[in-house]
């Protein structure tokens, strides 16, 4: 067991580099629809930009620290397997898995923007973009707490999350709205 900080430690360093990705992913979204509005050569010269950033977080950075990210926690668990009987990590093994399910979503939006096809606002994606902050909350306080009972309160807390989230969107875009008015 001498090695399980180095593995929990390399676990926590890929959480944090997927995380990144996953926060940064969906605004490159919300850049590239803005973009697809504008006049040539500008709308172009941005879009093959933004689909060559965009590629390269999501391939070099995102999938390679999820899939690592999974698979020192696997070693975890077979370090320490009677955590699978703890109602914490079952609740957090469920969290994971919609994450997971939020990633390949993530993902099919990202197959469909380096095709140019534009299915979502940048309002959706705005609000799409604080998709992963709840995850990393939720998980974030299973395994640090580790305990079922207080999922309850986090779960609370969540909806409080959302609903300042939701807010502080609908602020974002009056003010962006009335910066536009008082530019013209």
């Amino acid at each position: 067991m001498e090695y399980y900080n180095y593995i929990k430690s390399l676990h926590l360093i890929f959480v944090v580099t997927w995380f990144a990705g996953l926060f940064y992913e969906p605004r490159l979204f919300i850049y590239h629809i803005e973009a697809s509005k504008k006049s040539s050569p500008t709308k172009e010269i941005l879009e093959k930009q933004l689909k060559i950033m965009s590629r390269r977080l999501w391939y070099i950075i995102t999938w390679p620290s999820a899939i690592l990210a999974s698979l020192f926690a696997i070693w975890l668990l077979i370090l320490i397997p009677e955590w699978l009987n703890e109602s914490w990590m079952l609740i957090k093994t469920v969290f994971i898995l919609l994450l997971y399910a939020y990633h390949l979503k993530t993902h099919q939006m990202f197959l469909e923007l380096q095709r140019d096809e534009i299915r979502y606002s940048s309002n959706f994606m705005r609000i799409w973009n604080e998709g992963a902050t709840l995850f990393l909350f939720a998980i974030v306080f299973l395994a640090i707490v580790k305990s079922a009972i207080h999922w309850v309160f986090m779960v609370l807390g969540t909806l409080g999350l959302i609903f300042f989230i939701i807010l502080a969107i609908k602020l974002y875009k009056r003010f962006r709205e009335k910066f536009a008015e008082d530019e013209h």
